[in-house]
C-alpha cells in the first residue's frame, strides 16, 4: 500500500493534459460485450478501476488487450455471471448487468461495491430493466435476471436525489437490443451518458435524445463492433482548476471541455479566481484573497458531487463563512475530520458543511476514505505548511491517472512512498 508525501506552500504553475474520464469508460466497456465482433476504446485513461473492468470483462468470456492508450475487446462468446470477488470492488461494474441480460437473456451478476460514500441501490436500475420486461430476483447477494425477450416501454427513472447515471446506461444499453421504441423519462444527462449514446450509436444502435431528460431507444436486431474516443475527465478538470486556485498558482488544462464543468468555473470565478477559456486551452490563475460562496451539490448540470471535497478545501481559504450543502450523497462529508486534523474550521449541521476562513493549514498525516476524498487531501496538503502523508491513496489511483506525476510536472513537491 502506497500513500503520497506533500511539501505545500508551492503554487502550481504550468500545463497539464486532462486524460479520459472514467465514469464514462467504464459503461463503455461494458457496452462491448452488446456485440460479437471486436471494439476499439481510445484515450483510456490508466486507471486501476479501468483495468479492474478489463478483469470483470475477462472473467465472462471477453478477450481484453490494452496496449498505447487504447483497449480492444471482442467477445465472441460471453457467460451470463459476474462474479462476487470482482463485481463486489467496484461499483461500476454493475454495468455488465444490462448488456448480458440484453445479449442473453439471461444474467447472474453480483451485488456492486465502490466507495463508501453512503447508500447508493440499484433499485432503479432493476425498475428499468423490469420495465423492459425482466424478471428480476436477489439470491445469495446476486441479482439474477432472465427475459426471454426485451420488449421497449416508457418509464421513469428518477430518484430521491435525481436521475441515475449507471441505471440510465444499464437500461440503455438492455434497450439497444429490446423489440420496439424505449423511452427513458428523467434520464441522466451527464455527458458520461451522452458519450455512451455515442458509442452506442457507432455500433449500430439508434439512440436519440441523449444529454436530455428523455432518452428513446429504437431497438435493433445487433450491433456491430465499432471504435470510439472518450471524452476527458472533467472531474479531473475541476482538480487541477481547484487546486490551481487553491494554491493561488497558475494552470492551463489542455484537452478539457470546460461546458462541461461550467458550474465548478463558474465557482471559481464568483469568489475571485480568473478563469480564461480558449480553443483547445482553459487557464485558472489564484488570487490573493477569495469571497466565500454558497454550493449546493446538484445533478449535472448543477455543481458536481465529485468536486464537493475539492471545493472545500479551496474554501478554508476564502475570507467568511462558506456553505455547502450536500444533496447527492448522505455520507460524502468523511473527509472534514481529516481536515480538520490539517487546520480547517468546519461544522457539519445535517447535510451542510459550514466552512470559516481564511484558516491556515499545517501538515499531518490523514487517511484518505474515498475517491474524492483521496482528492481533497491531496489539495489540502499542496496548501498546508509542511509535510502532509495521505494514506491509503488507492483510492486516488482508481480516478486520477498518475496524479502525482502530473502535479510534479506542474511544480508540487509530492513523492509516493510504500508504507
Amino acid at each position: 500500500m502506497y500513500s503520497l508525501v506533500l511539501k505545500g506552500g508551492h503554487p502550481l504553475e504550468g500545463e497539464v493534459h486532462v486524460s479520459g474520464a472514467k465514469n464514462a469508460v467504464l459503461p463503455i466497456l461494458a457496452a462491448t460485450l452488446l456485440t460479437r465482433e471486436p471494439c476499439v476504446i481510445r484515450r483510456a485513461p490508466e486507471l486501476s478501476d479501468v483495468a479492474f473492468m478489463a478483469r470483470v470483462l475477462t472473467s465472462v468470456g471477453a478477450k481484453v488487450r490494452i496496449q498505447d492508450g487504447a483497449i480492444t475487446v471482442q467477445a465472441p462468446r460471453v457467460r451470463g455471471f459476474g462474479d462476487y470477488e470482482l463485481v463486489r470492488k467496484m461499483r461500476g461494474s454493475i454495468c455488465i448487468l444490462g448488456p448480458l441480460l440484453a445479449r442473453l437473456g439471461e444474467a447472474q451478476v453480483s451485488l456492486p461495491g465502490g466507495c463508501v460514500i453512503g447508500p447508493r441501490p440499484i433499485d432503479l436500475h432493476l425498475k428499468g430493466l423490469r420495465a423492459l420486461g425482466a424478471r428480476i430476483t436477489i439470491e445469495g447477494g446476486y441479482v439474477c435476471a432472465r427475459a426471454q425477450r426485451l420488449r421497449g416501454t416508457s418509464l421513469f427513472l428518477g430518484g430521491r436525489a435525481g436521475p441515475t447515471v449507471l441505471g440510465t446506461a444499464n437500461v440503455m444499453m438492455a434497450a439497444t437490443l429490446a423489440e420496439g421504441v424505449t423511452v427513458i423519462e428523467s434520464a441522466a444527462c451527464e455527458p458520461e451518458i451522452v458519450d455512451l449514446a455515442h458509442f452506442l450509436n457507432a455500433m449500430g444502435a439508434r439512440i436519440s435524445g441523449a444529454g436530455s431528460p428523455t432518452i428513446t431507444i429504437t431497438g435493433v436486431r445487433e450491433l456491430h463492433g465499432a471504435e470510439h474516443e472518450v471524452i476527458p475527465d472533467r472531474i479531473e478538470a475541476a482538480t487541477f482548476a481547484i487546486a490551481a486556485a487553491a494554491t493561488r498558482g497558475e494552470v492551463t488544462l489542455r484537452g478539457s471541455r470546460p461546458e462541461h464543468y461550467h458550474a465548478v468555473l463558474d465557482k471559481l470565478v464568483e469568489i475571485g479566481a480568473k478563469v480564461e477559456r480558449r480553443l483547445g486551452a482553459v487557464t485558472v490563475k489564484g488570487a490573493r484573497r477569495y469571497r466565500p460562496a454558497d454550493i449546493t451539490t446538484q445533478p449535472y448540470a448543477g455543481f458536481p458531487t465529485d468536486a464537493q471535497a475539492q471545493m472545500m478545501v479551496l474554501l478554508t481559504q476564502a475570507e467568511g463563512i462558506s456553505l455547502i450543502t450536500e444533496r447527492i450523497y448522505e455520507s460524502r462529508f468523511m473527509h472534514v475530520s481529516e481536515l480538520a486534523r490539517l487546520g480547517a474550521d468546519i461544522t457539519l449541521e445535517g447535510s451542510t458543511a459550514v466552512i470559516k476562513g481564511p484558516t491556515p493549514l499545517s501538515g499531518a498525516p490523514v487517511m484518505a476514505s474515498d475517491l474524492r476524498a483521496s482528492a481533497a487531501l491531496v489539495l489540502a496538503g499542496l496548501v498546508a505548511r509542511g509535510e502532509t502523508r495521505v494514506k491509503r491513496i488507492y483510492h486516488l489511483d482508481r480516478g486520477y491517472e498518475k496524479i502525482d506525476e502530473k502535479l510534479r510536472q506542474l511544480g508540487a513537491r509530492v513523492t509516493r512512498v510504500r508504507d
